[in-house]
């Protein structure tokens, strides 16, 4: 979790404010070594605490910076007043960014491979060094990232296996409910026909054909001996 944003304004509490200022200056003081170290910038910091404490911290030396502060002061106002100077300062500024971009673009070709004939052995080796390097750098961006994806892959798998698992067990549960289901309507169809069987009553079930009756003739004694019995069959359909 983040740290929140505090009011940019005096700290009342004199503890509070102390103990920011000392955390506060010596991160300054860092950034600003770190910048001179980086960019080769010559850098000079001076503060003073509440109290008349002096810190300070130059690249060089405190003197020789402020020395060139005065100085480049100087001719930054002698320019703003007179036009002659300040057109002659733009074009220094116009001919050294030139050079700058001639030298970067210079490098740049270095770089591809091209306009090497003028390079020592030791030129040479440097930007060898240099590309070896970057190559490296390269590299090492390029697996992160293929980690990052196969990791990505990997967990949009996950979620896919765990999905296929939750439908499966919906599946083999809608199957189940419909054996059950199965069981009892077939299982009350078998109950019902076996409940027509009273008395002699027969009836014979059937899909795809009516369903008959069957009742037998009661026969006269004196001719039970001599016909044979016949039947009368009731035909009934059941709708």
């Amino acid at each position: 979790m983040g740290r929140g944003k505090i009011e940019i304004r005096r700290i009342d509490n004199s503890t509070s404010r102390q103990v920011t200022f000392s955390k506060r200056r010596n991160g300054l003081l860092k950034k600003a070594k770190e910048l001179a170290i980086l960019c080769d910038a010559e850098v000079g910091v001076i503060v003073f605490s509440s109290t008349g404490k002096l810190y300070d911290l130059a690249s060089s030396s405190m003197k020789s910076v402020i020395e060139r502060y005065q100085k480049t002061k100087e001719e930054h106002n002698n320019v703003l007043g007179n036009p002659t100077s300040e057109v002659k300062f733009w074009q220094r500024e116009a001919a050294m960014l030139k050079q700058q971009l001639q030298s970067l673009q210079e490098n740049h070709r270095q770089m591809m491979g091209e306009e090497l004939s003028g390079l020592g052995i030791k030129d040479l080796q440097n930007l060898e060094t240099q590309l070896e390097m970057s190559l490296r750098g390269v590299r090492m961006k390029k697996d992160q990232v293929l980690v990052d994806q196969v990791q990505e892959l990997n967990r949009k798998g996950n979620l896919i296996h765990q999905e296929n698992v939750e439908l499966y067990k919906k599946v083999t549960l809608l199957r189940k409910e419909n054996v059950e289901l199965h069981k009892k309507v077939y299982g009350a169809r078998e109950a019902n026909r076996n409940s027509l069987l009273i008395n002699g009553l027969t009836i014979q079930e059937d899909s795809d054909v009516p369903v008959r009756l069957q009742l037998s003739q009661p026969q006269d004694e004196d001719r039970r001996d001599l016909t044979p019995p016949r039947t009368t069959k009731l035909g009934l359909q059941l709708h």
